[in-house]
């Protein structure tokens, strides 16, 4: 298996620490706001690929972080509340309210849980013993109650993202206010401010950096040295950079491979709520299993822009591959002997996969599966050789599908999707939001379906 690490710029082979095992830590959410398809593409990104490894029979220990105590989550907490001053219930509210929408979303996509989901908050007291050992080796400073990190201290700062130091402090300035002796300096702890929630500390009532929750939080559940530490590439700088300075100050390996996914956009244009394109994925209107193979098209590391016209693409997909186990179904009925699992198969997707995780590859495995299967199809009468091969084949269809890449191939279930969309329409109508009504009904009607409003409620049937 072969993994490109971002690190050293190249594919390298995967030796885990300990042989059989995989330590993944991956940066989760800063929960302040509804999670949106961009979050997804991360998330359901590892979990494939940890559920890849454990198809390869590697015991995993997932680690996937929460931030609940940051400026945007204060911020959000005064537009909420309509307050000036923000105490830690206030934070505690927000941050709360918003992982919880968090877990429903990774629920509705089918996302594993961690095996374990630190919070920065129940970490700060961890936190301060990681930065007065900080500020014993002598990598960290004191000023006026904020610690800072020294980067001249750490001698190959800049080797993840590649960006030379001298050139990065000559285009940075420090912000006033701040107290650092270099501009690349960053905060392990900030001195507290009038109106947010503090946390006592030896330097003074504060709270810590962002940098420092994921260096603590990592080497506690993992070990000072672990395998893969992974996150969106929008974290490479300066976050990754300054989580491998401040490690590496308090005498850890930390991790070995470092592993990032591309960012989503939307029509070409980065997501936001400002542009009018922001999908978040408890409102996503049509079946996350379009998303998902969305994403396998493009592999992990490459940006995805998100159209209609892909996902009308993506559903043409999955409709070929429902078509196509249906028939199977169908034509085997009555038969319930011998499986023969086309080996071919298999080692074309476990190649794909091996290969830093090509899932584009390893979904043409399946629909070469798909176009094989159904030439066998097309003969006047099947012997069992045929039979064999095809429930085969459909073994692995699914095996895969589910077990990997978590998609729901019961092809029934497009009844449910399309349910779940009628009664989206139906809030939004309640709701007085025609405009997303309309949407979902033209989307249903480009599938076929007809919405009817009647007094009992909306209901649907197939366009004649």
């Amino acid at each position: 298996m072969k993994i490109y690490n971002t690190l050293t710029r190249k594919k390298e082979e995967f030796k885990p620490i300990k042989k059989g095992k995989v330590g993944l830590y991956v940066c989760g959410p800063t929960v302040y706001d509804e999670p949106h398809i961009g979050h997804a593409r991360s998330a359901y990104v590892f979990d494939v690929i940890r559920k890849y490894f454990e198809y390869k029979n590697y015991k995993v220990k997932f680690i996937r972080n929460i931030t609940d105590v940051d400026d945007k989550i204060i911020k959000k907490a005064k537009q909420e509340f309509k307050i000036e001053k923000v105490d830690k219930k206030a934070v505690k509210q927000i941050s709360q309210k918003y992982l919880d929408s968090y877990h429903e979303c990774m629920e509705k996509l089918g996302i594993s849980n961690p095996d374990k989901e630190p919070s920065a908050v129940k970490y700060i007291s961890k936190m301060k013993k990681f930065i007065a050992l900080l500020i014993k080796k002598n990598v960290a400073y004191t000023k006026d109650g904020d610690v800072y990190f020294d980067i001249k201290s750490s001698k190959n700062y800049g080797k993840l993202s590649g960006q030379n130091l001298e050139k990065m402090e000559s285009s940075v300035r420090i912000v006033p206010g701040e107290k650092k002796r270099d501009p690349l300096d960053f905060a392990l702890w900030k001195k507290a401010k009038e109106g947010e929630p503090s946390w006592k500390s030896p330097w003074g009532n504060g709270r810590p950096g962002w940098h420092i929750e994921c260096s603590v939080m990592s080497s506690d559940l993992l070990g000072s040295e672990f395998d893969i530490h992974a996150g969106g590439i929008d974290l490479i700088f300066p976050h990754h950079e300054n989580e491998i300075a401040q490690s590496e100050g308090a005498g850890n390996k930390f991790a070995r491979y470092w592993m990032h996914n591309g960012l989503l956009t939307i029509n070409g244009e980065k997501m936001a709520k400002s542009l009018g394109n922001f999908i978040s994925i408890r409102e996503f209107p049509k079946s996350l299993n379009l998303l998902k193979l969305l994403f396998l098209s493009s592999h992990y590391r490459h940006p995805v822009d998100y159209t209609e016209d892909k996902i009308e693409s993506m559903r043409d997909s999955r409709d070929r591959i429902l078509a196509f186990l249906q028939k199977v179904d169908n034509a085997l009925k009555e038969y319930k002997k011998t499986i023969i699992a086309d080996k071919e198969y298999e080692n074309s997707f476990i190649a794909a996969m091996d290969d830093d995780f090509n899932t584009p590859v390893a979904l043409s495995v399946i629909f070469r599966c798909v176009a094989d299967g159904n030439k066998l199809l097309e003969k006047e009468s099947l012997e069992k050789q045929d039979k064999a091969k095809l429930a085969g084949t459909r073994h692995f269809i699914k095996d895969v599908s589910k077990n990997i890449f978590g998609l729901n191939l019961d092809y029934s279930a497009q009844n449910t999707d399309i349910e779940t969309m009628v009664n989206e329409r139906e809030k939004a109508r309640k709701a007085k939001d025609f405009k997303k009504a309309d949407i979902i009904r033209n989307e249903l009607l480009a599938q076929g379906i007809v919405v009817e409003d009647t007094k009992k409620g909306s209901v649907w049937r197939k366009k004649l």
